[in-house]
């Protein structure tokens, strides 16, 4: 039977570490579709688009939500670099819905391309915002026990 591995995660912004462990699978939103790393993957760097990352853990997992960034794996070790990010529990559901109103109604009344490309990565934001703040909501599963940060 083999022995049970981790690789180690570090989830980060320019503002702040949300994640700083180890796991034993992450989940993560690339440009080109899902992307499953697991323990010993082979080198990779990709760019993320915004949506739901997960790091799993002996069973519990962690939702974060990404706006897009960056995700490196080299030597057992998983780097996330977002954009921006949050806890499912730091989002604000009534700000999100808000936005993602907001965007709707400017988008059905824009006329130029630009705007509408920006108005487009503005809701899909607020969309993916949601689903995050919906997983932890409907979750019936263990959280992993994030370490307390020091200040």
């Amino acid at each position: 039977m083999a022995t049970h591995t981790t690789m180690h995660v570090e989830v980060v912004t320019a503002e702040r570490e949300l994640y700083n462990g180890e796991a034993d699978e992450l989940i993560a939103p690339g440009t080109e579709g899902m992307l499953g790393i697991l323990p010993r993957h082979a080198a990779l760097l990709t760019t993320l688009k915004p949506g739901t990352l997960r790091i799993k853990l002996n069973g519990a997992e962690e939702p974060l939500f990404v706006s897009g960034g960056f995700l490196e794996v080299s030597n057992n070790q998983a780097t996330v670099l977002a954009d921006t990010a949050e806890h499912a529990e730091e989002i604000d559901q009534a700000r999100a819905e808000e936005a993602r109103r907001r965007a709707q109604e400017r988008l059905a009344q824009t006329t130029s391309n630009t705007e509408r490309a920006e108005l487009q990565a503005a809701l899909q934001r607020a969309i993916e915002r949601l689903r995050v703040s919906d997983i932890v909501r409907r979750r019936r599963g263990p959280r992993i026990e994030m370490p307390q940060q020091e200040q």
